[in-house]
């Protein structure tokens, strides 16, 4: 049911884009897109995946030890699978590069993918309970406080001590699951700030790249970047994120006086720009050879295949 409602979100953004001549429109926007402001926006977006390895380098530098210049390739590598594989299928990436390069047990590799996206859905939602509108002050600092503490409780309850192994079949894997957790938040020494510098880089990139789409202040095209990535971590995303990034988008550009139609024309303009850099920058490192000596590590040999 999720992967019908995933391409029927697609479809429908199809269907609007093929109706009235919006193909015209939609280049139209792109025309918008001044050699600036371009430059600014790949030279952001990049910045963004240098900080996401540093991320990845930080969490995983007992395996990695000082080759970052691997950490950034799996980093592109995995972004440009995610942005283009259906169904969030480009996330197995992540460990399976991860265990080619470094030789990381899978389970350790998915906790800590599992703990990077939930640090980036709390970054993002503390940020759109921030400048949501409508929001008293008064519920605004309340669900900021309930997310921050959510986040702080989290990992120490994972590393709590617990008699789960010593259960039935499925709570001995939970249990699993859970030590894998607790490994992966004690590893990462700034992890929160590789997280928010991430999120304040892409998010500002974004939001510059919107404002001249539109055309608009950089206030309207901070939100609709935001409500892009709220709609990038819905259970039901469209093919490639096709449909559902872009409605995210234009829905949150709504209380700003921006049409449903502009906002969905913008977004995608926006949504085919990231995927281009994305891709491109992922299909360099995919095709530049890791060097033997980034890729074996010190203690044990590397997992043989390649991915």
């Amino acid at each position: 049911m999720k992967r019908v409602l995933a391409l029927l979100a697609s479809f429908a953004l199809l269907a609007w884009l093929a109706s009235d001549a919006r193909w015209r429109e939609l280049g139209a926007a792109f025309a918008r897109l001044t050699v600036p402001v371009l430059i600014v926006g790949v030279a952001g977006l990049f910045i963004s995946y240098v900080l996401r390895a540093a991320r990845v380098h930080d969490e995983f530098r007992g395996d990695a030890g000082n080759r970052f210049r691997v950490c950034l390739r799996i980093v592109l590598i995995h972004n440009a699978m995610v942005n283009v594989v259906p169904f969030r299928g480009g996330e197995a990436a992540f460990p399976l590069l991860l265990r080619q390069s470094f030789g990381t047990p899978l389970g350790r590799a998915l906790a800590s993918l599992f703990w990077f996206r939930l640090q980036d859905a709390l970054v993002v939602a503390v940020l759109a309970v921030i400048i949501w509108p409508g929001l008293s002050l008064a519920l605004r600092c309340a669900a900021v406080a309930v997310l921050i503490a959510f986040a702080w409780y989290l990992p120490r309850w994972a590393r709590t001590p617990h008699d789960w192994a010593e259960g039935r079949a499925m709570a001995t894997k939970f249990a699993k699951l859970r030590d894998a957790f607790a490994e992966s938040t004690r590893h990462a020494r700034f992890g929160w700030m590789w997280t928010i510098a991430n999120w304040s880089v892409k998010l500002a990139t974004q939001a510059w790249l919107f404002a001249a789409l539109l055309p608009a202040r950089p206030a309207v095209g901070a939100a609709g970047a935001l409500g892009a990535e709220l709609a990038a971590i819905l259970p039901v995303q469209g093919v490639a994120g096709f449909g559902t990034y872009e409605a995210g988008a234009a829905a949150a550009l709504l209380p700003h006086g921006i049409s449903f139609e502009s906002g969905l024309q913008a977004a995608l303009a926006l949504h085919l720009f990231v995927i281009a850099c994305a891709v491109g920058a992922g299909g360099l490192a995919w095709l530049l050879p890791a060097r033997a000596a980034d890729t074996a590590p010190p203690d044990r040999p590397p997992v043989s295949g390649k991915y």
